[in-house]
């Protein structure tokens, strides 16, 4: 029996990761992501599961952003019993991040069910926190760099991929041959993580694209330092959608350093979103205890501006209230990072149609998001059943990305002992996957090519 590789998400979109490795009779799924923005996409994650999930063996998580894990809960209430390999971060990630989603889906379905603006008769969240519960007991962790048999004697191993605490590419062994599964990257100039290391020999590379087609723009402080100060300067509120994991952690970091160096006002920063203040959590005790992932160089700084006394969290929903009308200028940090859901949402809704206020996007913005269509120069905006104005200025700032460019993406593919027998590009939009697989075939010298949903390529 041949072994095989399946796409099965993050193949023409960024969201959705999940490739199935089918290898002497068993079946290995690297990552379980959510597919998020359109409704198209959205809807995929109630469709069937190609495979029975409980004949998995054996799930691996590359890192615990959504779209990676979390489909993991669906998996285990239609059987999948584990285990779940992960880094001790993505596991504490994963426990936060899965959970969050559970309490929000379940309470969009008792929304929608008390304000009748669903579609269905009796709306039901894709999954529940006790499914979470059960999915969260599966978790093993594994060391970056350590060992681990998997079923079929599969060989794996985790290699840091630089892009939040806890990710990893994936590098699975088959008797002599290596896969390696990109994961997401980061960068080397992340202010508070190491970077990624480079892909080992490898027979096959599946690599991410998401800014396969675009460079960073440099840092730009003093645009963003201007933008904030405008905004307070006319009485108004800057709203950052934020994705709660690792961006946070990355802007709040920049805020301290332009408050420090009276780039900025001495506003008032809150943080809105009970996940990105338990992640928060995570990294100040990553930092504390001097764990390898962190730059040595960055912790004590990092301390100082990511500590409790520099910040206002709002735990409570009382406290997310009081934040819809703030009564003067302040800055408010609160998830999701695309807008597509969370106490966000509730912000904009009271914030956008005030042109005083200054919506500030940090991060990728998927199509069918609210936050893309905000970049995209939306004039109103559908939250809750009802259109809103959008009246508040909307700026985006890049040099937030914790995403490698298209530079980085294929600096880290160069950097291999020696050219794959097969390069697959995945999790990036038609363009920008296309555009780097050009570049691997060209710059490279990869078979290099964009993998299709539902395509299953041989790795023996």
């Amino acid at each position: 029996m041949p072994s095989t590789i399946t796409f099965m998400g993050a193949t023409g979109t960024v969201t959705g990761s999940r490739f199935l490795l089918e290898h002497a009779g068993k079946r290995i799924l690297v990552d379980a992501g959510l597919f998020q923005g359109i409704r198209e996409l959205r809807r995929r994650n109630w469709a069937p599961f190609p495979v029975p999930p409980a004949s998995l063996d054996a799930v691996v998580l590359s890192h615990a952003h959504l779209d990676h894990c979390g489909y993991l809960p669906r998996l285990v209430a239609g059987g999948f019993a584990g285990p779940v390999l992960a880094t001790g971060g993505t596991a504490r990630l994963a426990g936060i991040v899965l959970a969050d989603s559970a309490r929000l889906q379940e309470e969009d379905a008792a929304y929608a069910v008390a304000r009748g603006y669903s579609k269905h008769a009796v709306p039901e969240p894709l999954y529940t926190q006790a499914d979470v519960e059960a999915t969260l007991r599966l978790l093993v962790e594994v060391d970056h760099g350590a060992p681990y048999l998997l079923p079929g004697d599969v060989r794996l191993m985790l290699r840091r991929a630089g892009h939040i605490l806890g990710s990893c590419s994936v590098v699975l062994g088959l008797g002599e041959r290596t896969l390696t599964f990109s994961g997401d990257l980061g960068r080397g100039t992340h202010p508070l993580l190491r970077g990624p290391d480079p892909p080992p020999d490898s027979d096959v590379i599946v690599v991410e694209s998401t800014y396969g087609d675009r460079k960073h723009p440099p840092a730009d402080e003093a645009h963003l330092a201007e933008l904030i100060r405008g905004t307070a300067a006319r009485g108004g509120v800057v709203l950052v959608p934020a994705f709660a994991v690792d961006r946070t952690e990355v802007f709040l970091l920049t805020l301290g350093r332009l408050r420090e160096a009276g780039a900025i006002p001495d506003l008032p920063v809150h943080v809105d979103s009970p996940m990105a203040l338990a992640a928060l959590e995570v990294y100040r005790e990553a930092i504390s205890r001097g764990d390898p992932e962190i730059r040595p160089e960055a912790a004590a700084s990092a301390a100082r501006l990511l500590g409790a006394a520099a910040l206002h969290e709002a735990h409570s929903a009382e406290q997310s209230k009081a934040l819809n009308d703030p009564g003067g200028p302040c800055i408010i940090v609160s998830a999701s990072g695309m807008a597509a859901g969370g106490r966000v949402v509730h912000h904009l809704r009271h914030l956008l149609p005030d042109p005083r206020n200054t919506v500030l996007l940090v991060g990728f913005q998927a199509v069918g998001t609210r936050g893309r269509d905000l970049l995209d120069g939306a004039t109103m905006l559908k939250m809750h059943g009802r259109y809103v104005p959008v009246r508040a200025e909307v700026a985006a700032v890049d040099e937030f990305s914790v995403h490698a460019d298209a530079e980085e993406l294929i600096g880290w593919l160069g950097r291999a002992p020696r050219v794959p027998g097969a390069t697959y590009v995945v999790h990036g939009e038609p363009d920008a996957a296309e555009a780097l697989a050009r570049a691997a075939r060209t710059r490279l010298g990869h078979l290099a090519v964009v993998a299709r949903t539902g395509e299953r390529v041989r790795c023996d």
